[in-house]
């Protein structure tokens, strides 16, 4: 049983207004201002999609998704690649996904990889290749800042001889002491005032690889007494021997990310550069850069500009790229795409849609303030809302005890007797078709859906009552055996003829109590992973508390159950609602589908039905 496809739409059906935010006020008042009409796009191999000959740029604006290639993207990340793309595609543009690769000590092809792979899982292609002199506006592009790395160290060489940086030989030590902070103004390193020719030869020395990792750095020059500290003479190349995934050991001088994320917004003739909040500090420099930089012909204006947002806090969620990691490497988790991690590899294989991570980026608003925290109820309430109309349902018992039905054979002249049933792969949806199961002397049931003495409100299994299997017969319980320590071994029952679902005498009898069941006979055993939130506290690490001690201990637990016979067809990915327990998805690492027995059955609970957080 694979998942079906969903169900058309109707070709009239009216598109819901986007919601509006302040990037969308500033992005149509640009457009009507015609603030970046006259870029141009093309441009000479090395220096970047930019410069002052080429065509007209035929995208209206342009964004761009800017991870590090140091890690997984996580919950946060998806609405940054959601609001860029989105913007981009409303407003006739083009979006890029570049890789900000400027610290080899960090970066491998690994993330790349998965960045990529992810980014296109989220319904953004982006393995186009890039055509300068044909460029596109219906698909995104892929860029790496690393492709750049030439075009940033003559721009370094234009800053120094310009008068704008030099290099520095204090110790980082010296260099902190001498920012000062929020009340102090800083004091200016003894080596700011070199000629440019003196630093220049150094810049040159540090590139050819004449000086010892840390032993001196280039520094744009500012102003020390800044009241903003990142203005204070920032450093924008080290020296770093290290190999890099894309450059190879080219360079042993790497620019700093604040440095080369103007430049490369520039190069690529980004218009509107979209990013949280933290970076607000650092947009002056970022002005500061552009500014220098055109006013000595190597970009031309008008400048891309930067617009910060709030990020997006989850609750019951750590989005700490180092926290990640130590889950990781801890073995609190099982790797990056363990399903209780909030890596978007890690929803993907708890059974997470893209259209539900993008609904929930939607909706968590775009502003200007950063502390609001999301309940993570309003993350599973997208998730659901985008899996219920396309689910398939399916009957699963994760606790099974046999219920045995002891008329059987009195009642259809066989012992082995199979009952052909039938049900709705979607009772909302008659054009997804029927699933097919049958019901025989045994069947599974839950063991929770049997009591000796139940309490009040319980209508499910108990001597004397009457329930009815779902699709099936109603029966009557007659009592159940145990072994010697009194556990529970099977429930007794006897079957009320002519009582199947879907005939005339369906209603002849009425129950209150409706189970679900598995049939002995062609149900298939499967490992069904039940996960839940991987924090018991909303804000785990809140107050610098440590956020381990927060972990909780029932974020997942294995059930072996038994499941209808059709979900021995699902594929990898496929996801189904388990009527009674919530929606689940086949594994897309560990579930192998096959009849008889040689496929390896794996679900992962995504969410339940409804929210029992609140509770």
């Amino acid at each position: 049983m694979s998942s079906p496809k969903e169900p058309a739409k109707s070709a009239k059906t009216a598109e819901t207004p986007k919601p509006s935010n302040f990037l969308r006020h500033v992005i149509e008042a640009d457009l009507e201002n015609g603030a970046y009409a006259s870029r141009r796009w093309g441009g000479s191999p090395g220096d970047g999609p930019h410069h002052t000959g080429g065509i007209p740029d035929p995208a209206k604006i342009r964004t761009r998704f800017p991870p590090e290639p140091n890690g997984y993207l996580h919950i946060g990340h998806a609405k940054s690649i959601w609001l860029n793309f989105s913007l981009a595609d409303q407003y006739g543009g083009v979006c890029h996904l570049r890789f900000d690769d400027t610290n080899p000590e960090k970066e491998e092809q690994e993330y790349v990889d998965s960045i990529r792979e992810t980014v296109a899982w989220l319904g953004y292609s982006t393995l186009l290749a890039d055509q300068p002199q044909a460029p596109g506006t219906e698909q995104p592009h892929e860029y790496f800042a690393s492709n750049y790395f030439d075009f940033m160290y003559r721009a370094a060489e234009y800053l120094v001889e310009s008068g704008h940086a030099y290099v520095d030989e204090q110790t980082p030590e010296q260099m902190r002491a001498a920012r000062g902070d929020f009340g102090t103004p800083g004091t200016n390193s003894p080596f700011r005032d070199r000629t440019p020719a003196e630093n220049l030869s150094l810049l040159r020395e540090m590139r050819d690889g004449k000086h010892a990792d840390g032993a001196m750095v280039l520094r744009a020059k500012i102003d020390m007494a800044s009241p903003n500290i990142n203005m204070r003479d920032p450093t924008i190349y080290r020296i770093r021997r290290a190999t890099h995934h894309n450059t190879g050991d080219k360079w042993c001088i790497y620019p700093m990310y604040t440095y080369a994320h103007p430049i490369e917004d520039a190069l690529e003739q980004i218009t509107h550069s979209v990013c949280t909040l933290e970076f607000e500090d650092q947009r002056p420099f970022y002005d500061w850069l552009l500014e220098r930089l055109c006013e000595g012909g190597l970009l031309t204006a008008p400048s891309p500009h930067q617009y910060e947002f709030g990020r997006l806090n989850v609750e019951h969620v750590i989005t700490s790229k180092r926290k990640l990691r130590q889950l990781v490497e801890e073995k609190h988790v099982s790797g990056w795409d363990d399903p209780r991690m909030p890596t978007l590899v890690g929803m993907r294989r708890r059974g997470y849609t893209a259209e539900s991570i993008k609904l929930f980026a939607e909706r968590s608003g775009v502003t200007k303030t950063g502390n609001a925290w999301t309940d993570y109820a309003a993350l599973d309430a997208a998730l659901r809302e985008t899996l219920d109309p396309h689910a398939t349902r399916a009957m699963a018992v994760l606790e099974p005890v046999k219920l045995v039905l002891e008329n059987w054979a009195e009642v259809f002249g066989s012992e082995t007797h199979l009952e052909a049933c039938e049900a709705p792969a979607h009772p909302h949806h008659p054009e997804m078709g029927q699933r097919r199961f049958t019901l025989g002397k045994e069947v599974w049931i839950e063991r929770t859906d049997y009591e000796e003495t139940p309490p009040k409100g319980f209508f499910r299994l108990f001597p004397g009552n009457k329930v009815r299997l779902k699709y099936g017969y109603v029966i009557e319980c007659t009592g159940a055996t145990k072994d010697a320590a009194g556990n529970l071994q099977a429930v007794l029952a006897k079957l009320v003829p002519d009582t199947k679902s879907g005939t005339p005498g369906a209603d002849s009898v009425k129950v209150k109590g409706v189970i679900t069941w598995v049939g002995v006979a062609d149900g298939k055993p499967a490992e069904v992973r039940l996960y839940d939130r991987l924090f018991s506290e909303a804000q785990p690490d809140a107050g610098g508390r440590d956020f381990l001690s927060v972990l909780n201990p029932n974020s997942l637990s294995i059930a072996q159950a038994m499941v209808e016979p059709g979900l021995a067809s699902a594929a990898p990915e496929g996801r189904f609602q388990f009527e009674r327990h919530g929606f689940f998805v086949a594994d897309r690492h560990d579930h192998a589908p096959g009849q008889d027995g040689n496929g390896r059955l794996v679900f992962n609970r995504i969410t339940g039905l409804k929210d029992s957080w609140s509770k």
